[in-house]
């Protein structure tokens, strides 16, 4: 696949700039669509250097409890799939830069049609998937019709991939590689920088593609120490429980906003380099 591409051109900025990536996670339609696409809307302004946009799934095996409520949030709201797609499109009607990963599972999509779904999320603006129900050994499924249609197909690695796996993770991997901090679901616990600072250096042996670390990163500070061995820090669970304390207290949709982007805002001037 063509290496110019809204990722690979933000990864090369961000590097001149000698600072590491702010991704940021959202569940599509959370708390409800309207209030989710304005959240959306704003996150570039806020900081956010790459959205990584949930695909709501009605058993996300791999989330914590605040992003299993968020699914649950989105889906009562009547989000879809293929409202999903839509909202990306509309966000690419005013921004053309900011590159956004679609996360989520296999069922939806294999409902969908894999190759429509493929062709729909090229045509509305997706740059890449993170599938984490399907392994290296299912690649014929979608890794490798993505890669053909210059789709970026992004791969989990954990503490506990090996060099031989790792070898098998990053066969066909694109984009970034995305480490999971910590051996578990999202959001439960952080991680200790030291073994991870390790194993990110592990993966940099097995590739030249960014590496992302995520899972229990919540603070500004958790994301100024994994900026200093890493090319971008991924933050979901943290800004999902902004949208869900917002929405327990019944607040308006701008004040939910206004909570998300100033959190976004803060956790960016983390990623600076010291």
């Amino acid at each position: 696949m063509s290496s110019d591409n809204r990722l690979t051109r933000r990864f090369e900025k961000i590097r001149s700039e000698n600072r590491a990536a702010l991704i940021t996670f959202l569940t599509a339609g959370d708390p409800n669509p309207d209030t989710a696409e304005k959240i959306l809307a704003g996150m570039p302004k806020a900081g956010a250097d790459v959205i990584e946009l949930g695909m709501p799934f009605s058993d996300p095996m791999a989330d914590g409890p605040a992003i299993q409520a968020a699914n649950l949030r989105a889906l009562g709201a009547g989000m879809t799939l293929k409202k999903t797609l839509a909202t990306v499109e509309r966000f690419r009607k005013e921004d053309d830069d900011t590159p956004i990963i679609l996360m989520g599972y296999y069922n939806p999509i294999h409902y969908y049609g894999v190759q429509a779904f493929i062709d729909k999320a090229i045509d509305v603006g997706v740059d890449g998937l993170i599938i984490v129900d399907l392994p290296p050994e299912e690649d014929v499924e979608m890794c490798h019709p993505c890669l053909t249609a210059g789709l970026n197909w992004i791969r989990l690695t954990t503490p506990t991939s090996d060099d031989s796996r790792l070898k098998v993770i990053l066969k066909n991997s694109s984009g970034f590689v995305y480490h999971v901090a910590i051996a578990g679901i999202t959001g439960t616990r952080s991680a200790d920088s030291k073994s991870v600072m390790k194993d990110v250096a592990r993966i940099k042996r097995h590739t030249k593609l960014p590496v992302a670390v995520g899972f229990g990163i919540k603070s500004a500070d958790q994301v100024s120490e994994t900026a200093e061995f890493a090319e971008a820090v991924v933050v979901g669970s943290a800004l999902v429980q902004r949208i869900a304390d917002g929405s327990d207290a019944s607040k308006t949709a701008e004040d939910i906003c206004s909570d998300v982007h100033q959190l976004v805002a803060k956790l960016a001037t983390g990623t600076i380099r010291n």
